[in-house]
């Protein structure tokens, strides 16, 4: 029996993919949406569908979360005061805080469990996680949304190597696989990894051009990563430079092989034009998480340069042991208040189509089409009056650069994010 479709209608509705709507209209049935335009033409195609007018809000699609790390919500505590001093420093502190409060076990899960339950409440409907344990897995059966649990490997000697080639060889072909970073992960497991994912049709995620200490490893061997790694491993290991003195960590990753359409390229930071020209050119994808960057201080990602390449980046939260507020709605923000803030439209469209573009889910996700998913958010615009936003312009404005008292944080409040019933 066909299903009745039904019709939300709003002040606006933001398609991302197309200019928001003004009185705007989404017709959708079955889960799907099937219709997207102005009330008055949706309501005349439509005539008997049951219609339901959401006052004060605009429409807009589902926030996509890119980059997070659920396991880590129990080590909050690190972002709760400023840090200060080097990456690798804050590594140690994280290390040490892991070891005394257990990666794992009912703290660490009921962390992770109140992380993606606000995240969700947030608007969240996709969540990319990385770990290095099963926790955050056993959390994909209940979070609401879509949770992509990618298991992280490293380690860089030859024993490391032997042993995570074993493990991953017995990874059942569901599990998603993940590299740490270039500076922490043998090539070898890089390279081995990637092609995993590539068998398998898989994303494959990797810290990539972070800390400026990264470069430092690649270019010369040396260096404060060098250093923090051979304390770490207490190993004899002969570091060489592996990229030119005036190449990047990007060209590292080509080198390898490790770049196509369905490599994603996490933080981003210390890039330059020729190496985002081998990203189009792969169709590589990055993703950047400007609070957890400006709490590490370790720089900012170049946005502008990246819209310039044709690369639309998507956006993550990174963990609360970098960030002290998880919510994409801050990501937004910070990234409007930038003195070089590409526009307000480009800043939603990374929140939303970027993150589907880069886990390979712009066929069901990110943007509000006919067949895409009706995963529809409510966004109310803090007034009761739909006439408060006046232009596209303005709404965008809205959207990307809310109160902090707007992001849920209150359930009763006027300004909570829902989503539409279907």
């Amino acid at each position: 029996m066909p299903v009745m479709p039904a019709l939300h209608s709003a002040a606006w509705v933001v398609p991302v993919s197309a200019a928001p709507i003004a009185n705007g209209a989404v017709v959708t049935a079955a889960g799907k949406i099937v219709d997207v335009g102005t009330l008055e033409v949706l309501s005349g195609r439509y005539p008997h569908a049951p219609h339901r007018h959401h006052t004060g809000a605009a429409l807009t699609p589902a926030l996509i979360n890119a980059h997070t790390h659920l396991e880590l919500s129990h080590l909050s505590s690190l972002s709760r005061r400023p840090h200060q001093g080097t990456f690798t420093g804050w590594v140690s502190q994280l290390i040490a805080l892991r070891l005394e409060l257990g990666a794992t076990g009912v703290a660490a899960e009921q962390a992770a469990i109140q992380s993606s339950r606000q995240q969700y409440e947030n608007g969240v409907s996709v969540l990319a996680d990385i770990g290095n344990t099963d926790l955050a897995l056993g959390l994909v059966d209940i979070y609401p949304g879509r949770l992509l649990s990618f298991h992280e490997y490293l380690g860089l000697t030859p024993q490391s190597l032997t042993k995570n080639r074993d493990r991953l060889a017995l990874e059942p072909a569901t599990r998603l696989c993940s590299g740490h970073a270039p500076y922490s992960t043998h090539p070898a497991l890089l390279s081995a990894l990637k092609k995993r994912a590539k068998r398998l049709g898989q994303v494959f995620p990797i810290h990539v051009a972070e800390p400026m200490a990264e470069l430092d490893m690649l270019r010369h061997g040396r260096g404060e990563m060098v250093d923090f790694i051979l304390v770490r491993t207490g190993e004899e290991i002969v570091f060489q430079a592996a990229i030119g003195p005036e190449e990047g960590s990007i060209h590292y990753l080509y080198r390898l092989g490790l770049l196509d359409e369905r490599t994603l390229c996490i933080h981003g930071i210390h890039v330059s034009d020729a190496e985002m020209t081998i990203m189009a050119d792969t169709g590589a994808k990055v993703c950047i998480c400007p609070h957890s960057n400006h709490f590490l201080g370790v720089g900012s990602a170049p946005v502008q340069r990246y819209l310039q390449h044709g690369i639309l980046p998507a956006l993550g939260t990174d963990s609360p042991a970098s960030n002290p507020e998880l919510s994409l709605w801050q990501e937004m923000h910070l990234l409007a208040s930038a003195p070089d803030a590409p526009d307000a439209a480009t800043i939603f469209a990374m929140a939303t189509l970027g993150g589907a573009l880069a886990l390979g889910l712009d066929d069901q996700l990110g943007s509000l089409e006919p067949g895409k998913e009706a995963d529809i958010l409510v966004v109310p615009l803090d007034t009761t009056a739909d006439s408060s936003v006046s232009t596209a312009a303005d709404l965008m404005k809205v959207l990307t650069s809310r109160p902090r008292q707007a992001l849920n944080q209150d359930s009763s409040s006027q300004h909570t994010v829902s989503r539409i019933a279907l």
